[in-house]
This record gives structure tokens, C-alpha cells and sequence, in this order.
């Protein structure tokens, strides 16, 4: 943990500064300060667990479907398009995915729709007020990673209708004799552009230092584990890193985690933002849409997604 910096949002002198230093040479932060009440994390932790203690054929009632809303079943996703391990095991986690409920589905919107919600009392008014703490908590982010990079804060209006996706993962515990190439998540970098981690105690979780070593991130108390994704790396013409990570859970216990991520909308065309790009440092990468990204990602990753 001491290789991983610590920005407090309510005592670092010069937030944009930090963020720039933290995720030009890290790319991970513990993030304390944030303002999301502790309660509202345990309630979020909670219902996560209520959920996953549901009998499989009531969680297969919102298997995921084609707007990645719902259930994923353990042994459903694998990353074969990683770039950092050859992978040919499915992740050995499951999870509910949560995103911008979108009760009359946009069709000019790749992904709009509806949530799945379990029925379970109170469930939905924990994620639906956790995901409105988390939204504002990665506006407010996003802003500070701009200003780290040297973009103008027009670029937000990328951000007015934000794609989130609230994540809420569990990961059985593994036998310490299980194959090395098999992993609660394998290596990979996130794909949008704010992660913001809510973890247990379990550990597992690991992150590539600069130098290719794997280091563990354990849960630091009253913290996010906060990391870049591909497209803000694009967007600040690689000056803020997409540090890879992976989840080893070989602790004898279950694991859960709540991960946020906080991206761009769909129909953003993401590339170096003015501001990251100069006579003497070109642009670095092609523009992209976002949609047709995610598209391609996730179509080879989950099997809800691939033609049938």
C-alpha cells in the first residue's frame, strides 16, 4: 500500500497537482475525504451481499441481457482481449450490474434501458441513492483529472449525461491449488474513463507498478481505490495512465467489492482533448466513439453480447 498514493479531496493543497503526479506515474490513488457517508457504503455492501445470498434461479431471473443490465453468472465473462496475460478461464466472480436507469429506453443511445431490480426490501433505494453519491463524487473527479492534464473543463459537457455502471461483485474464495492462470478478474485495464472502488477487508486485489511488479491493494479504511480507465487516458493523450490490475482471491474467504465507474456518454467522440496537445506533443491517438469501443469490448468478453 505504500507504493499506492493517497489524495485526501478535503486537505491536499493543490488537488490537480496531486492527481496529475498520482495518475502520470501510478495511475491508482486511494481517495479518503470524499464526503460519501461511511453508512451509505455499509448499506451498499449490504444489499450486495442480500443479493448474491438469493437462490441462483431467482438471480438467473435477471441474467444480463443486451443493455448489460443485470445478472452475470460465475464462469459468463472472459477477457480475452487482454493484452497483458493469455487468457482462456472465465473470471470466477458474479455480479449484478446496475446502470443509468433509463426507465423509456434512448435509441440513439447504445445500451439505454431499464435496471433489473431484485426484490428485496430496500435494495433499490440503497443502490439508486449510493449510485446519485457516486455520480456526483466522479463529476467531481473527472473535473479534478482535466485541470490535472491541461484540458479545458468545456470537455465536461462530455459528462452531462454520463454512462455509470454500479458493479456489485462477489468472488467465491479460490483453493490455494487452483491454476495460475485462473483468476477472480483477470489482468486488464478498465475500459471507460473513473473507477471508484469499494472494497472488503478479503484482499486480492493487485496493480502493476510502472515497473511491470504486481502489488497489492488492500482496503484502506474510509477510502475509494480510484484508477483511470482507456478512454480518459486517450482523452488526456496519455498523460494520465490506465494502470492494469487484477483480482486474486485465494484468501479462504468471499470476497465483495462495489466498483463504479463513471464514463463519458456513449456518443462521445474521445480523443486528445485541446489543451494535452502541443506543437512539440502530438496527438497520440485516433478518435474514437465510445459506443462502437464498448461494443467491441463487450461482445468479445461476455456471452450476453455475442450473437447467438
Amino acid at each position: 500500500m505504500a507504493n499506492i498514493p493517497i489524495i485526501d479531496l478535503q486537505t491536499t493543497a493543490n488537488l490537480p497537482a496531486a492527481f496529475a503526479q498520482a495518475y502520470g506515474e501510478t495511475g491508482f490513488a486511494y481517495v479518503t475525504g470524499h464526503g460519501v457517508p461511511d453508512s451509505l457504503i455499509a448499506a451498499m455492501f449490504d444489499a450486495s451481499a442480500r443479493f448474491h445470498a438469493l437462490p441462483l434461479v431467482e438471480k438467473m431471473a435477471l441474467q444480463v441481457d443486451k443493455t448489460h443490465r443485470g445478472y452475470i453468472p460465475i464462469d459468463s465473462s472472459t477477457d480475452v482481449t487482454s493484452t497483458l496475460a493469455k487468457v482462456t478461464k472465465p473470471n470466477q466472480s458474479a455480479s449484478l450490474m446496475l446502470m443509468r436507469d433509463d426507465a423509456v429506453p434512448i435509441a440513439s443511445e447504445y445500451l439505454s434501458g431499464p435496471n433489473k431490480w431484485p426484490d428485496l426490501p430496500g435494495f433499490r433505494t440503497v443502490a439508486e441513492a449510493y449510485t446519485e453519491a457516486m455520480t456526483d463524487l466522479g463529476n467531481r473527479l473527472m473535473r479534478i483529472a482535466l485541470q490535472a492534464c491541461g484540458a479545458d473543463l468545456t470537455a465536461m459537457q462530455a459528462f452531462a449525461r454520463p454512462t455509470t455502471w454500479l458493479r456489485l461483485l462477489h468472488y467465491p474464495a479460490m483453493p490455494d491449488h487452483s491454476p495460475d492462470d485462473l483468476y477472480g478478474s483477470a489482468p486488464h485495464t478498465d475500459f471507460g474513463c473513473l473507477t471508484l472502488l469499494a472494497q472488503d477487508d478479503v484482499g486480492g486485489l493487485q496493480v502493476m507498478t510502472p515497473a511491470g511488479d504486481w502489488i497489492d491493494a488492500p482496503r484502506l479504511p474510509g477510502s475509494f481505490v480510484v484508477n483511470v480507465g482507456d478512454m480518459l487516458h486517450r482523452m488526456s493523450n496519455g498523460a494520465l495512465r490506465s494502470t492494469p490490475h487484477r483480482v486474486i482471491n485465494r484468501s479462504g474467504r468471499e470476497r465483495y467489492s462495489c466498483p463504479f465507474f463513471y464514463d463519458c456518454n456513449v456518443n462521445t467522440v474521445v480523443a486528445p482533448l485541446p489543451g494535452t496537445t502541443s506543437a512539440a506533443c502530438k496527438p497520440k491517438f485516433e478518435p474514437i466513439l465510445f459506443a462502437d469501443f464498448l461494443r467491441s469490448q463487450l461482445e468479445a468478453t461476455y456471452k450476453a453480447h455475442q450473437a447467438k
